[in-house]
């Protein structure tokens, strides 16, 4: 059964890139937790995974936080592979999961965004320049033993094609990954049906409403 999350809308100042403003904007909006687990019988590791999102009249903000026991970080170049570092994702459909885009970003920030149908030959990758239109804070703490990271994310909505947000019911997942790492991972909040670790299956996206 697909989730559905309501996104509350914030102020464009709110969503300004210094960590105490983003902070403050994200300290009272309701946690989502990345804990479903499809592949538990070959990948049981699941990190502590949870996420919070808001937009504006120009951005879609979320702020991840991950808590793992291995952090890594690889990928330093825009569509590189983020997914084998520690890396949390965000797909979204705006034309009822026909096309979608997902945004793929490890711990230093580096990301990696494709557009298109489900069909791999039908995808393409974003250009550096568009993808580094996408600013984020991160931040790694490490306290007894375990190493937890947040990330924010501020994604222009001028990315899309969509221009009015308001009021809308679109659809997505949110993942968080680490195909590279000594307990390799796939968790979503939204759970998939398939029998091998495979995030781009749009039929299994919730509900996004935008206040």
């Amino acid at each position: 059964m697909a989730k559905t999350l309501v996104i509350q809308k914030v102020a464009n100042q709110d969503l300004s890139l210094e960590y105490d403003v983003l902070k403050n904007t994200f300290k009272d909006v309701d946690v989502n937790n990345i804990d479903q687990c499809p592949w538990e019988d070959k990948f049981p590791y699941a990190p502590n995974a949870t996420f919070k999102i808001v937009h504006s009249d120009t951005y879609i903000g979320i702020n991840y936080v991950i808590a793992e026991e291995f952090v890594k970080a690889q990928a330093i170049r825009s569509n590189e592979n983020v997914w084998e570092d520690s890396c949390v994702e965000f797909f979204v459909s705006f034309d009822n999961k026909k096309t979608y885009y997902n945004f793929e970003f490890n711990v230093l920030g580096t990301g990696l965004i494709g557009y298109g149908s489900s069909v791999k030959s039908e995808r393409n990758r974003l250009s550096a320049e568009k993808i580094d239109t996408i600013d984020t804070i991160t931040q790694v703490v490490k306290r007894d033993g375990t190493k937890e990271w947040e990330i924010y994310l501020i994604i222009p909505k001028g990315l899309f094609s969509v221009n009015d947000f308001t009021g809308k019911v679109f659809h997505g997942n949110f993942y968080k990954c680490g195909d590279g790492l000594p307990n390799p991972h796939f968790i979503a909040w939204n759970n998939i049906d398939h029998p091998s670790p495979n995030f781009h299956l749009p039929q299994f996206f919730g509900e996004l409403v935008f206040e």
